[in-house]
């Protein structure tokens, strides 16, 4: 159910309000997207203007940036993520989240319920 503050049904003393308009499909909520581990798995979804964004619901390899150059390595475990302590326990990955590969410790730098990619940096 969209949260939008103009179309509210009730008034303040509590009497009921006629909502002047319909909602439109932009004021929707989309739904959380978490990336998991597991099984590799990209969507699709449309936005504004006609256009579409990609974004990674599970993946099981990275991207790191080495001194050597940039590789594309397997994810063993979520060590731990900064942005929600149950995510930590889920084995969500989002931006800045520190994953366990097969390189070593892994910190990701990109957002990947945004973009379709998923990239890091290893920690020493």
């Amino acid at each position: 159910m969209p949260n939008i503050e103009n179309l509210t049904k009730r008034k303040v003393t509590g009497g009921k309000r006629k909502a002047y308009r319909g909602r439109r499909r932009r004021e929707r909520k989309a739904q959380p997207r978490v990336v998991e581990v597991g099984p590799p798995l990209i969507k699709k979804r449309r936005v504004r203007g006609g256009n579409f964004i990609s974004y990674v619901v599970r993946t099981d390899k990275v991207n790191v940036a080495t001194p050597e150059g940039t590789k594309n390595v397997k994810i063993i475990s979520v060590i731990s993520n900064p942005a929600n302590r149950d995510y930590e326990r889920r084995g969500v990955i989002t931006k800045g989240a520190i994953v366990e590969t097969e390189l070593g410790k892994v910190r990701i730098t990109s957002k990947p319920s945004k973009n379709g990619a998923l990239s890091g940096v290893l920690i020493k």
